[in-house]
């Protein structure tokens, strides 16, 4: 028998000593490896395989005018949802399901027989109609439910759309406001968790464990709903009347850049959008196109020329010979033949435009373009909404003596809506260039307290006091003496501009007889609370102009906002100056306590039409001090008593 050495026998045993500590080293290392640093990552996974998450939708927040007025809110609007193994006859439900959802019997059958515990019919069974849910309901089928569930409703309908965008069939927002803010909008999810085995049977010693979802919160807007409502009228009946390529209207309070409507033609219902082309819904015309601004523009340059000093209004004139002579070029104005010799007021009043290519010669390019640029052209305005755009300016070192006169009466550089609002906004209201905006607060639906508010943003301080205050005073000249007049509106200070801007064509020529017609005007003209700006693309069967198509659209809007919003009339301003053919209004008198006999001398310029019977007038309408336009009728009301 071979010995073993005792030395052999202390090498062995070291050895099986060393293995050993390195076995259970390694055991103890992945231990702690597994218990201390991915022990979360398993037990996460554990918990995602034991678990199952029924969901609970919040509900999303409203959108409100700003006095409150509901401008999107939800309706129960129920799903369907199929659990497969409670079906007995697969092929029957299919049938009844696709003649309700109005699908293949193939598509239902499919959806029906899936593994698993339970299915939606995408994207038909979502959301489904009072009609189809009624037919369910009767049908009453095993392995159908309706689960709870809500859409998106607008109660103004296609009004305000392309502001409001619109949601997606998981209630997800896809276009401007509901998109643009969709974050806050639409809450977040809840859930019930419960624990199963591998069977799908609930494990009863574990408990559930319930996530309330938290509802959106409801969007305060700076919309108010009655001037809304009042622009979208008067772009209904400038349609009508005029088959236009398109138009658009929005209106701003400039004192802080708050949006008080907005609106474009053509429009959708939020609601069917999938009925009309995407170009439609994705262009919000009022912040997205771009074109030449036209005779709007000469705020700007009259603006920048007051406050550089270069132009007295009252004291300084101009002869327009009907054109101007720059770099080559022949710049004509509107009026054939021109205006002859007139003060630079005439200047504005007229819309000359070689009398404004003169004031930007007067400014000089850097000038000018440093003005154009302050008041925020080239850039956005950074508005709460997609899809705006930038504008189109010239470069400077491509700015000749030619291009500086074009830009002066707004040919050659292409502008937004939107940015031609808030820099008018600035050029009224003391200089301040605002941020345009229309999510003005936000508010918890539980607790009914604001839990944000918008604070207006203040880009920066342009002009002066002294400047805006020239400007106004220019501006109210326009409407009550020139171009602007059909914008006048009695007992409201109304300032304003004309636009008719040339359309270029697709092979960059200036289109004929296609312009974009506008006008922008503010009022009252002392202290302005409102700017409104209309333009009307290719408006039909009339004299392409704007003091002709949206000068009258920009007077009515103000005049109805203004007594929506409860500024009152005055008889202070200037009055307004008449052309023929047109003809003054008259004021309508105070007829009540004289007798029916002593109305006659009023019949000349007026209409009267009587109610009741009666020797003497009782009642009146309109009520005296109104003015009206000649021929208007008057209705009186009768009593044998004074």
């Amino acid at each position: 028998m071979k010995r073993v050495s005792t030395v052999t026998v202390r090498k062995r045993l070291v050895t099986v000593f060393l293995i050993g500590i390195l076995f259970f080293g390694i055991i103890d290392f992945r231990l702690g490896y597994v218990q201390f640093v991915i022990g979360d990552k398993l037990m996460g996974l554990a918990d995602e395989s034991w678990s199952r998450d029924i969901l609970f939708e919040p509900e999303r927040g409203l959108i409100l005018d700003v006095n409150g007025e509901v401008l999107a809110e939800n309706v129960t609007a129920p799903s369907v949802v199929v659990v497969p193994r409670q079906i007995k006859n697969p092929q029957e439900t299919a049938e009844k399901l696709a003649a309700i959802l109005h699908i293949s019997v193939e598509k239902a059958y499919k959806q029906i027989t899936k593994s698993a515990m339970s299915s939606q019919i995408r994207p038909e069974g979502i959301k489904i109609s009072e009609e189809q849910e009624k037919a369910i309901r009767t049908l009453d089928m095993e392995g159908v439910y309706l689960a709870k569930d809500s859409k998106r409703h607008y109660p103004f309908g296609d009004d305000l759309a392309h502001v409001l965008g619109f949601t997606g069939i998981d209630n997800q927002g896809l276009m401007g406001l509901e998109l643009y803010h969709d974050e806050k909008l639409s809450g977040e999810k809840g859930s019930l968790s419960f624990y199963s085995d591998a069977k799908g049977g609930k494990l009863k010693q574990l408990a559930d464990v319930y996530k309330a979802p938290e509802d959106g919160l409801d969007l305060k807007t700076t919309i108010d709903s009655r001037v809304q409502t009042i622009i979208e009228r008067e772009l209904d009946l400038a349609v009508a009347k005029y088959n236009p390529d398109g138009a658009l209207a929005i209106a701003v309070n400039p004192k802080n850049g708050s949006v008080l409507g907005m609106a474009a033609r053509p429009a959708f219902h939020p609601e069917k959008y999938q009925e009309v082309d995407a170009d439609i819904y994705n262009r919000n015309l009022p912040i997205w196109s771009t074109y030449e601004p036209g005779s709007t523009f000469k705020i700007i340059t009259l603006a920048a020329a007051l406050e550089e000093g270069v132009v007295d209004l009252q004291k300084d004139h101009y002869h327009d010979s009907g054109s101007i002579k720059v770099g080559g070029a022949k710049l004509r104005c509107w009026k054939s033949g021109g205006h002859g010799h007139q003060s630079y007021l005439e200047v504005v009043e007229n819309s000359c435009n070689p009398g404004f290519v003169n004031l930007g010669q007067k400014l000089g390019k850097e000038r000018l373009f440093s003005y154009i640029r302050d008041f925020g052209f080239g850039t956005k305005t950074g508005i709460d909404l997609q899809g705006e755009g930038n504008g189109i300016l010239f470069k400077p070192e491509n700015v000749g003596p030619v291009e500086l006169a074009t830009t002066a009466f707004g040919q050659g550089v292409s502008v937004t809506p939107i940015q031609q609002v808030m820099a008018v906004s600035a050029a009224v209201n003391g200089g301040y260039l605002y941020e345009p905006f229309v999510a003005k607060e936000w508010i918890d639906p539980q607790t009914n307290s604001t839990v944000k508010e918008h604070q207006p943003v203040l880009k920066e301080r342009i002009i002066s006091d002294a400047t805006s205050k020239e400007v106004r005073n220019a501006l109210e000249s326009v409407v009550a003496k020139g171009t602007g007049r059909p914008a006048y509106v009695d007992g409201y200070r109304v300032g304003g501009k004309t636009g008719t801007a040339q359309k270029v064509g697709p092979d960059g020529k200036y289109m004929s007889n296609n312009h974009i017609v506008s006008f922008i005007g503010f009022a009252p003209a002392d202290d302005p609370e409102i700017v409104v700006y209309v333009a009307v693309d290719n408006p039909k069967g009339t004299v392409q102009f704007g003091g002709v198509v949206t000068a009258p659209i920009v007077g009515t809007i103000i005049g109805d906002s203004l007594n929506a919003l409860g500024v009152k009339r005055r008889k202070d301003g200037l009055e307004k100056e008449y052309k023929w053919p047109e003809q003054p209004k008259v004021e309508v008198p105070s007829l009540v306590g004289l007798k029916k006999k002593e109305i006659v001398e009023f019949q000349t310029n007026l209409a009267i039409e009587t109610s009741g019977k009666g020797d003497y007038i009782i009642d009146q309408s309109p009520k005296p001090g109104v003015k009206v336009e000649q021929g208007s009728k008057i209705r009186i009301y009768l009593s044998n008593k004074k």
